[in-house]
């Protein structure tokens, strides 16, 4: 194949499930990333399989009447973001539309209706936290596109704008520092820098604006090197306390949003037993204590379990269990009346999700970041 043969003329049909737009050429299907649904684009073909090929965009011929122009300055070089340059309703409407096509292609289940997707106002300055690698030659910013190269940045336009201040004011300069979390609670206004380092030997920071540091060990183990030991968020009534390490919903307007769609799938009537599942710092089952007669929740982060405590303090109906979900559940006893089930992206564990089943819950809500393992 010459590198003529290699150039193909090619109309953008849809978006797949990892952002790349989809063509069809001869019959195959092509993958062009940063393609939007209905430009005709010149692409070379970079790897060619039986069923399908992948190509990089060489130039836009006839742009679509979804094509925008992004905002951000880094965007098709940094890899934080793949849809920048399709307008935000239509990244809406592929949205509901991957999801459907994963539950029926990966999960069997065709004909599955999927609802509108509740987007937001303004789909800018929405994170609560971001984690910026630190490249080979120093530079601090987030990953190439499909590489482990880094893009330097000074700037990140779907950061909390408490975060992008505090990015442009952040001069670390320490040799083994290979990471670093920015985390803020946005009602709150607490803000965090957790560095991660090749060594267990703390850097010297000095900083003249109110932000907390902490320094991620890698064994586990975190030392707080400045100001508090964590953060808070306030969330549908309640405030969370979110440790250096612990996993919460980087959009704290979403996390609401979810709040409230869980609470209308399992339609708690107040006596049931609510069961969390990967309860993380405790959004949905603490979020839900006060509308179920009692609340169990499963977590295996040691951090995440004791914030999940100390957010439970006062509601003497609730319940966290330290472990794997594979192993916490089958273990717990008793049966479960309703169940929000929140893993991470590679999905709920398969031994997990049989002691569920076994569990016989009246209503499940599946909480998921990654449509392709859900519908597994």
């Amino acid at each position: 194949m010459n590198s003529e043969s290699e150039r193909r003329t090619l109309r953008i049909e849809s978006l797949a499930h990892l952002g790349a737009g989809i063509a069809r050429d001869g019959g195959k299907v092509v993958f062009v990333p940063y393609t939007a649904p209905g430009d005709v684009v010149r692409a070379r073909v970079m790897e060619e399989k039986s069923r399908f090929a992948r190509a990089v965009l060489e130039e836009v011929l006839e742009p679509s009447p979804h094509r925008v122009e992004p905002l951000c300055p880094y965007f098709g070089d940094c890899g934080g973001c793949q849809w920048q340059h399709v307008a935000y309703p239509t990244q809406l409407q592929y949205k509901a539309r991957i999801v459907a096509e994963q539950l029926e292609h990966v999960g069997k289940l065709p004909g599955v209706a999927v609802r509108e997707i509740a987007g937001m106002s303004d789909p800018w300055g929405y994170r609560n936290s971001a984690r910026l690698t630190v490249g080979s030659d120093g530079t601090l910013g987030f990953q190439r596109f499909e590489s482990h190269d880094v893009v330097g940045v000074e700037d990140c336009l779907i950061l909390h704008p408490s975060l992008r201040d505090l990015l442009r004011l952040l001069d670390v300069e320490f040799p083994e520092l290979m990471a670093l979390t920015l985390r803020v609670g946005t009602r709150t206004g607490e803000r965090m820098v957790v560095l991660e380092t090749a060594g267990d030997e703390p850097p010297e920071i000095e900083v003249d604006i109110p932000v907390s540091c902490a320094l991620a060990l890698e064994d586990g183990r975190v030392a707080t090197l400045i100001g508090d030991t964590a953060i808070h968020e306030d969330v549908a009534g309640r405030r969370y306390r979110i440790s250096p390490t612990s996993f919460f919903q980087v959009n704290t307007r979403g996390a609401e949003r979810l709040v409230e769609t869980v609470a209308e799938a399992l339609q708690p009537q107040g006596w049931e037993r609510l069961l969390d599942l990967y309860c993380g710092v405790g959004l949905f089952g603490l979020a839900l204590a006060g509308r179920v007669g009692e609340v169990v929740g499963v977590e295996s982060a040691p951090s995440a379990v004791a914030d999940a405590v100390a957010n439970a303090e006062g509601l003497d109906n609730v319940a966290i269990v330290e472990g794997p979900a594979e192993e916490a559940l089958p273990a717990l006893p008793g049966a479960v009346d309703l169940a929000v089930v929140d893993p991470p992206r590679g999905g709920i564990h398969p031994l997990a999700l049989r002691a569920l089943v076994e569990k016989r819950p009246r209503r499940i809500a599946y909480v998921s970041c990654e449509p392709s393992t859900l519908a597994r």
